[in-house]
This record gives structure tokens, C-alpha cells and sequence, in this order.
């Protein structure tokens, strides 16, 4: 099997980290597109390990790119079968990152963007030991149908999407909230106003804060 790697940030504090946060990109990208979101959050967290793996296969729509599985559609089918060919690569690079830090499930949290928020949510949702916490900008939920089947553990999500994006319409993440809800996952709804398909000021400072939430790190304003 493919082994990922890619880009990593912090802990700001230097040392051994005490939290990870793993970042997901999207179809088309790497892991330099999302480490990008590590220096904004890591002075909040300093505790906090970014990594951000890129996908293990090129992109077959941009060559400079990377991607979890292949897409020409919306293709519901495609997509179920896409996450899970694709994740036990993000199983596999999650458990090592655990083991190289010394650190469990609960010091952990996914974070995607777009097709990576389809691969967090089928991921960590199907761990047998709970995460931290999902974030999940701009995506949806592949193979609703067989969540209640396959669900593990419920941590807390966070899902996100702009109200103007024009790649995947922000009722997928509506859609999906739905059914983690009916299966029993806490979940938190931000819909931005006038967001396209990407990441805005105060979807990251939800994220933010999320994360500080699910790892109960003090508030920044609370530090002396």
C-alpha cells in the first residue's frame, strides 16, 4: 500500500506535541494547500502537531495535483465507492502518526476540505476508539445509506460550507448533518453567507475554536 506523507507544522510550543490535527485536502490539490491553515491556528494551540498528508494518487484532472479516489460527476455511487477504497490510506497514516507521537484517539482530529471532509468523516466515524473532533469545509457525506450500518463512534462534527459555492452546493452538508444526526453524532452547522468553494475568516475561527472545544485547550485570552 502506498504510504502517505506530505507537509507538518508545529507544535508551536516546540517539544513533544500533546494534540494532532490531520488535514485533508481536496481533489486537485496537496498538502501544502491545507498546512497553509497550521500557521493561522497553531499560536492558538501550541500543543498541537499539524500534519497534512497529500492523497496517493495524482490527480487525473490537474497533474500537479493529488486525489483520494477519481470524480467526473456528482456521481453518488462513485463517491461511496471512492472513500472507501481510499480510506484505510488514512487509517493507516492517522495510526502512525499516533504511534510516532505517543498519543490516542482522543488527542486527535480530522480536518477536510472538500473531497478530504468526505474522507474525514468516513474515516472517523467508522475508528473503533473515538476522535477528538471532525471539521469538515465545503464537502458532503458519501454512502449515507450505510452509515447507521458501519458507524463506530460518534465524536463531535463540525461541518461548514459558503451559501455561493459552486462546485458542491451547501445542501450536501445540510444533507449530511441530517443523517449524522439521525445516527446519533453531535453536530454544528456553519453556513456561510457570500462563500464560495473554499475557507473564509470565520470559518477558520469556528474551526478554531471547535478544536480548542474537543481538545479542552484553555481559550486564548485565558493563557498568562
Amino acid at each position: 500500500m502506498i504510504k502517505l506523507d506530505g507537509p507538518s507544522h508545529g507544535p508551536e510550543a516546540g517539544g513533544r506535541p500533546g494534540h494532532l490535527v490531520i488535514l485533508l485536502h481536496g481533489y486537485g490539490a496537496d498538502g501544502n494547500d491545507l498546512i497553509g491553515l497550521a500557521p493561522v491556528l497553531a499560536p492558538l494551540m501550541p500543543d498541537v502537531v499539524f500534519h497534512a498528508p497529500n492523497a496517493p494518487y495524482p490527480c487525473e484532472g490537474n497533474p500537479m495535483g493529488f486525489q483520494w479516489f477519481g470524480i467526473s460527476r456528482l456521481d453518488p455511487q462513485a463517491a461511496a465507492a471512492g472513500v472507501r477504497a481510499a480510506a484505510p490510506f488514512v487509517d493507516a497514516f492517522l495510526d502512525e502518526m499516533l504511534a510516532k507521537y505517543g498519543l490516542d484517539e482522543s488527542k486527535a482530529a480530522l480536518v477536510g476540505f472538500s473531497q478530504g471532509t468526505m474522507m474525514a468523516l468516513h474515516v472517523g466515524l467508522r475508528r473503533a476508539k473515538q476522535l477528538a473532533g471532525i471539521v469538515g469545509f465545503s464537502g458532503m457525506l458519501a454512502a449515507p445509506e450505510a452509515l447507521g450500518a458501519e458507524i463506530k463512534t460518534r465524536p463531535p462534527v463540525l461541518l461548514l460550507h459558503g451559501d455561493s459555492d459552486e462546485m458542491l452546493p451547501h445542501v450536501l452538508t445540510e444533507r449530511a448533518a441530517e443523517v449524522l444526526r439521525q445516527n446519533g453524532v453531535p453536530v454544528h452547522v456553519h453556513i456561510a453567507r457570500g462563500v464560495g468553494h473554499g475557507i473564509d475568516q470565520t470559518g477558520l475561527s469556528q474551526a478554531a475554536s471547535f478544536l480548542l472545544d474537543v481538545f479542552k485547550l484553555p481559550l486564548p485570552q485565558q493563557r498568562r
